[in-house]
């Protein structure tokens, strides 16, 4: 559970004054929201390969290591900065694993601002893809994956950006806006335009509509 405002305040105070105990305390209520952006971020092909609990745990040891960037920058929030760290943990892990392979791809993860608009639609993709397919042969999952990450690259590039911080990683909307570096009011609208248009997106392609009708 993340800790709520008053303790979150107590605890990034602590921190600053140099007690070590607090980034542990605040990495182990922030670990689920953290998990989730791991989950959605970590390309498909290392799903079964690179475990979750491993790159937090390396993760944590990358803001330990860090922490005093933190302590001495009070622009950003804790979370924010620490989601940035444990984002460049994961561009490391993705390096370590695909190397040439990920830049072929164009798959190198989004983080903070300086998000990559393919990376965001190739994990969209995947998470729609589980959300919503029956099971069927490889090459059918495949296909329909393509098609659905051609659909979504579709969208503005900030607007999925949106969605994935949103509705997938679960951030504030407050969050969003200062990954993003928007402000909230933008942020909050372009989520409401993001979903309508997913949902669009979603309608027009096979056997989306009849999964719905099942009740899926």
């Amino acid at each position: 559970m993340a800790p709520t405002a008053d303790e979150s305040g107590e605890l990034v105070a602590r921190l600053k004054g140099g007690d070590q105990q607090a980034l542990a305390e605040l990495f182990s209520r922030h670990r689920q929201r953290l998990w989730r952006m791991v989950h959605f971020r970590l390309d498909p092909r290392l799903h079964g390969r690179v475990d979750a609990d491993d790159i937090l745990q390396e993760g944590y040891l990358a803001a330990a290591a860090r922490i005093r960037h933190f302590q001495e920058d009070s622009s950003t929030s804790f979370f924010v900065w620490l989601r940035l760290v444990l984002g460049q943990t994961l561009i490391d892990v993705h390096r370590r694993h695909l190397g040439v392979q990920m830049r072929d791809a164009g798959r190198e993860i989004s983080i903070h601002g300086h998000f990559n608009p393919q990376a965001t639609s190739v994990s969209l993709a995947a998470q729609l893809l589980g959300h919503f397919t029956s099971p069927s042969s490889a090459a059918v999952r495949d296909e329909v994956a393509q098609q659905l990450e051609q659909a979504v690259d579709t969208m503005n590039p900030i607007d999925r950006e949106v969605l994935a911080l949103r509705h997938f990683e679960e951030l504030t909307n407050s969050e969003v806006a200062e990954v993003l570096g928007i402000k909230p009011k933008a942020a909050s609208i372009r989520y409401v335009r993001a979903i309508g248009r997913l949902k669009e997106i979603l309608s027009r392609l096979p056997g989306f509509a009849e999964e719905r009708d099942d009740g899926g």
